[in-house]
């Protein structure tokens, strides 16, 4: 039911943060017109669905893999760079389902992750001090005072280039590339000439043996929907908050709104206000939302962002993305779990093992370590196997290529490596191998459990 006194543009009677200083308002309002006018990228149907999973989820009965880029580029969009992000989700979720037996929701971070949030909102380049790069939806990563001017006629190369990724998804999703037969197709070559390949092209024989045994059972596999495609969501940071308003649509059979922008929204850590603009915003949308709660987060800001968020009680609705950093993670979840357990709020409890682990590295990288991210996971687990609550789920930060930008994993990425294959737009991603090293380990997790 729609919140009587909440309608799209309500946001912009409370306090907004991240908003980048536009400096033309008019073509900004122009551009958000034209946005208005265009099909919606998703759909309220789709929506729905999701809500449903999560709702299982938040149930104990299903995982959440919640994955991709840090931030999407208009410089390197391209079909075999979604399809390899997709394959690299799809590797991971096989992982999960056929190592601790449990179905697996797949949402990606694609098809509108273009702003990011800064810590300030300037940088220094040399002894000039220009604006900080907010993402490709906003202005341009060049060193100079210009690049970074707010441009709203990014809004919309950002909503082409999502259309664009959304309709490749779908036809890799539903056309034959995502059918379960082709577990060892996805296997990329750099994939399979390393452990985790190895690993995991056991595994994907174990599954053709497994489906050539039902076959010979004389079950149909043909038949099968679920065997030959599979449901993958989209989610992003609804940081922008006019863009994600322009693409807000009534559902015609249920007359309720929807942010048709994405199937998951999220609010991230900097934007979580409970009386602030992102959350008025997420409030009064009938997808289901997210939100980040960092190492400060106290109990009783939890307990009101879930009353905000979900005044109704709604399974699947909400998810709370924790992400504490692998040092605190054990000390500061606990009271938080505690408290919205004991509510009686049906969340879906992530972790976001990659941004409370972030460093700078002696050479000067941004980085994480696969180490710190497992270990936070770990953590996660742990403090929800003591509380007698389900680990629902996580939330990375991935490529499908095979870049060098966090350290570790069980090819050893080096301080020394960093250098060669650092591609990132933003933050430092898990590479293919990496990624797939880490399904494993969650995997273990849940099996323990």
């Amino acid at each position: 039911m729609d919140a009587p006194d909440w309608s799209p543009s309500s946001w912009r009677e409370r306090p907004s943060a991240q908003q980048p200083d536009w400096p033309d308002p008019a073509a900004f309002d122009l551009v958000l017109k034209r946005l208005g006018a265009l099909p919606p990228l998703v759909f309220a149907g789709e929506a729905r669905a999701l809500t449903a999973g999560l709702a299982q989820v938040a149930a104990g009965e299903a995982f959440l893999l919640q994955a991709g880029d840090c931030a999407e580029s208009f410089d390197d969009f391209s079909a075999d760079g979604i399809r390899d992000k997709l394959r690299v989700i799809l590797q991971m979720a096989v992982v999960l389902t056929y190592s601790a037996g449990v179905p697996v929701l797949k949402v990606g971070r694609i098809a509108g992750q273009f702003a990011k949030p800064r810590s300030s909102p300037v940088e220094r380049v040399g002894d000039r001090e220009i604006a900080a790069f907010r993402g490709h939806m906003v202005n341009d990563p060049g060193l100079t005072a210009e690049a970074r001017v707010p441009d709203p006629e990014r809004m919309v190369q950002a909503y082409h280039q999502a259309a664009s990724t959304l309709n490749l998804l779908r036809a890799f999703t539903k056309g034959g590339f995502a059918d379960l037969s082709q577990v060892h197709m996805w296997n990329r070559e750099f994939v399979a000439s390393s452990r985790e390949g190895r690993r995991y092209d056991a595994i994907a024989g174990e599954i053709e043996r497994a489906m050539r045994f039902m076959a010979a059972c004389g079950i149909d596999l043909g038949a099968e929907e679920q065997l030959h495609q599979v449901d993958l969501y989209t989610s992003h940071d609804a940081l922008i908050l006019g863009y994600e308003e322009a693409l807000t649509r009534r559902d015609s059979l249920t007359g309720d709104w929807y942010d048709c922008s994405a199937h998951l929204l999220w609010i991230g850590e900097r934007t979580r206000q409970p009386d602030g603009a992102h959350v008025e915003f997420l409030r009064g949308v009938h997808n289901p939302v997210a939100v980040k709660l960092g190492a400060t987060t106290t109990p009783e800001e939890a307990l009101e962002l879930c009353a905000r968020l979900n005044p109704d009680g709604v399974p699947g609705r909400l998810c709370l993305v924790t992400r504490m950093g692998a040092a605190k993670v054990e000390a500061t979840l606990p009271p938080l779990i505690a408290a919205v357990r004991d509510a009686g709020h049906p969340v879906v409890w992530v972790c976001d093992p990659m941004h409370g682990n972030t460093f700078v590295s002696p050479s000067g990288r941004k980085t994480r370590h696969f180490d710190d991210v497992l270990a936070e996971i770990r953590g996660f687990f742990a403090v929800h196997r003591a509380a007698g609550t389900w680990p629902g789920g996580i939330h990375l930060e991935l490529t499908g290529d095979d870049v060098t930008e966090c350290l570790g994993g069980a090819e050893e990425v080096l301080d020394t490596h960093l250098d060669e294959r650092y591609m990132t737009a933003c933050d430092p991603r898990l590479n293919a191998r990496q990624s797939l090293d880490l399904a494993y380990g969650v995997a273990e997790l849940l099996r323990a459990g």
